[in-house]
This record gives structure tokens, sequence and C-alpha cells, in this order.
């Protein structure tokens, strides 16, 4: 079957989602290239490389509540050869509360590249809009 850059991006990023829910972090950074670069929403403002990136997650993980929420609600790709990019609508849980489930809506937005034939994360930007 021939799948398209765009649903070869689309995919990867679902799989990423759901490694992220089933805290697979093996799986979490596997489409991730060594010089990525991710500005999220909590400290610190920018991680470069992976090491810094997993522990990221250590901090997301140690705030979720079970089961991990971490949910694509919408998600936009566009992709050409060797470039792509997506902006999705994402949904977690709220690090505040642990006992009350608190939705945390926020965005994403994720650069790709090919790199020796295969899709992978170049960059990613988490945000929450300003209050």
């Amino acid at each position: 079957m021939f799948q398209t850059n765009e649903s070869a991006v689309r995919d990867l990023l679902e799989r990423w989602a759901a490694a992220v829910r089933a805290k697979n972090m093996t799986e979490v950074l596997s489409n991730h290239g060594s010089e990525f670069v991710m500005f999220d929403v909590p400290p610190p403002f920018e991680s470069r490389g992976l090491a810094a990136y997993e522990d990221t997650w250590k901090l997301f993980y140690s705030n979720q509540p079970e089961p991990v929420a971490f949910d694509i609600k919408w998600l936009e790709v566009v992709a050409g050869d060797d470039v792509a990019f997506a902006f999705a609508h994402m949904q977690c849980i709220e690090p505040a509360e642990k006992v009350q489930r608190t939705r945390l809506d926020f965005r994403l937005t994720v650069g790709l590249r090919r790199l020796e034939g295969r899709w992978t994360i170049v960059h990613e930007h988490h945000s929450v809009p300003a209050t």
C-alpha cells in the first residue's frame, strides 16, 4: 500500500502520542533526531538533545494521574519530500490536580526532516494560550 508523506507523518505522530500514553520511552524517543530541540510549557524553556528531552518526560509523568492522557484532538500535516511540519490541538491533564482530572488544552507544532530515508522529528513546540 502506498503511503503519502502526509499520512506517514500523521502515523508517526499518532504512534508517538500512543507511546507517551503507554509510558514507552524507547518508542517516545525513537523518531527524534539527535540534534532535536524542544520549546515546552513548563521549564526548561528550551531542551536540546535526546537526554534533555527524556528528562522533560520524567517531569511530565511525575505529575500525571493514571491513565496518562496525551490526546490529539485534531492534527494537520503539510509534507514535502524532505521536510514536513504538523500542528495540533492536544489535551493532557493539568499537573496541579492529582485527585480531579482537570483537562489542559495545549498546542503542538512539530518540524520533521526525512533523514536516511525516514521521517525524523527535529523540533517540537508545546504552548498554551496566554491568559
